[in-house]
């Protein structure tokens, strides 16, 4: 991490304000054990009906289940459906 995204985020927990907007970080959203909404992303990076993997710029989130679909993708944002079993963050 360096220090600008560093101060970034400190500035953002001291202002109150979601990290997502201040220092680029991808918020990503649940919908119970179902859906899963991220955004902003950098792309898809594997992809398999048991587990897709999303660029989102200093990490990648791993989407791990059954019968995963990509249902929908912008830009800004990309819709996942199916069995979601477990949710990881790789740096």
């Amino acid at each position: 991490m360096s220090d600008k995204e560093s101060l970034l985020e400190r500035a953002a927990r001291a202002l109150d304000l979601p990290a997502d907007a201040v220092a680029g970080v991808p918020r990503i959203e649940l919908m119970g054990d179902g859906e899963l909404r991220m955004g902003p992303h950098r792309g898809i990076l594997a992809y398999g009906p048991g587990e897709i993997h999303i660029s989102g710029g200093r990490l990648v989130v791993r989407v791990l289940g059954e019968g995963l679909e990509l249902r929908a993708m912008t830009p800004a944002e990309l819709l996942i459906t199916g069995q979601i079993r477990a949710v990881e963050f790789v740096r």
